[in-house]
């Protein structure tokens, strides 16, 4: 087959989601008010957090973060895919796609980072609730977001920088509704040994060590809920981390059965639509989440009613 580099690459074709034509205006519209919810409800918890000082303390400081990178996880991907199910064109530049596939990775392992930081917060809280203000303070949170951050960063400039010095063969169809550096991966011609020992390593680094460090973090906080003798104290613990948990639970167990266990018979049309679980309905998901099972966030958001009632 003949090659083309990216120099003289100018499109891919993104082949989206396995929709009926007859069906496109319905997902349209459903995907476009997920979207909305999804931007709007965590746009919501971060007003929240900004205006109400009873909710400046670490572990929001780190769900704002968690909620501005759903913000911009969700429009890294969505977008693009509504413009295409409504215009019918499924190409985006060569540019636009590596651009694409960066922030993808880069609010994927951000998500990861912030995660395992939330748990260590939890951790401390529950653990160590007589230290917690002294170890969880103003310094450390903003290190580990920072930190977060940039490694964040780092792995996706690398896995960037690795994808532009393939070549890539005359089939330039993405079997995806975004530019998936594994689907890109496919396409190319040139050797991707590299590109793939870059993926193991990183993704031990951004997946699996932020995920054992939630599972330490909260088999510790098991093991001290098993030691209160009190059942109200036991509801108290489980209800200061039962709302991160289960947004962990909901992540990582996508990613997980979609990545690390795979079917042999899977379909791409099912991978397709198991990776819309942690791309558009997990950050959805995440503001109900932390609202409906956080005391603290309904006493937040009646406050703010109740101030724009007054006004």
């Amino acid at each position: 087959m003949t090659r083309e580099n990216q120099s003289s690459m100018s499109e891919f074709l993104l082949l989206g989601l396995p929709i009926q034509p007859e069906q496109q205006g319905v997902f349209f519209a459903l995907f476009l008010s997920m979207y909305l919810t999804t931007v709007l409800g965590n746009l919501l918890i971060l007003l929240l957090i900004r205006l109400d000082s009873h909710l400046h303390s670490p572990m929001y400081f780190f769900l704002s973060h968690l909620a501005l990178t759903d913000v911009s996880f969700s429009s890294v991907t969505i977008p693009k895919m509504l413009i295409n199910m409504h215009t019918w064109d499924q190409s985006i530049p060569y540019a636009g796609c590596v651009t694409q596939m960066y922030f993808f990775i880069f609010f994927t392992d951000l998500d990861n980072f912030l995660l395992s930081s939330m748990a260590y917060d939890r951790y401390v809280a529950i653990c160590h609730p007589l230290h917690y203000s002294t170890v969880m303070g103003q310094g450390l949170c903003t290190l580990l977001v920072t930190v977060s951050w940039i490694l964040s960063c780092a792995n996706a400039l690398c896995h960037t920088l690795l994808l532009t010095r393939l070549s890539f063969c005359v089939d330039l169809s993405i079997p995806h509704f975004f530019c998936d550096l594994g689907a890109l991966l496919k396409l190319s011609c040139s050797d991707t040994s590299v590109n793939e020992l870059a993926i193991f390593t990183a993704g031990v680094a951004v997946i699996v060590l932020p995920l054992i460090c939630i599972l330490i973090s909260y088999g510790c906080i098991g093991v001290a809920i098993l030691k209160v003798p009190s059942t109200k104290g036991i509801c108290k613990a489980l209800s200061t981390c039962g709302s991160h948990l289960s947004v962990v639970s909901l992540y990582y167990g996508t990613i997980i059965g979609l990545y690390f266990f795979p079917s042999s018979n899977t379909s791409r049309d099912k991978s397709t639509i198991a990776s819309v679980m942690y791309t558009v309905v997990t950050p959805l998901l995440n503001p109900f989440i932390y609202s409906l099972r956080n005391r603290d966030m309904k006493d937040a958001l009646e406050r703010l009613f109740c101030l724009c009632y007054t006004w």
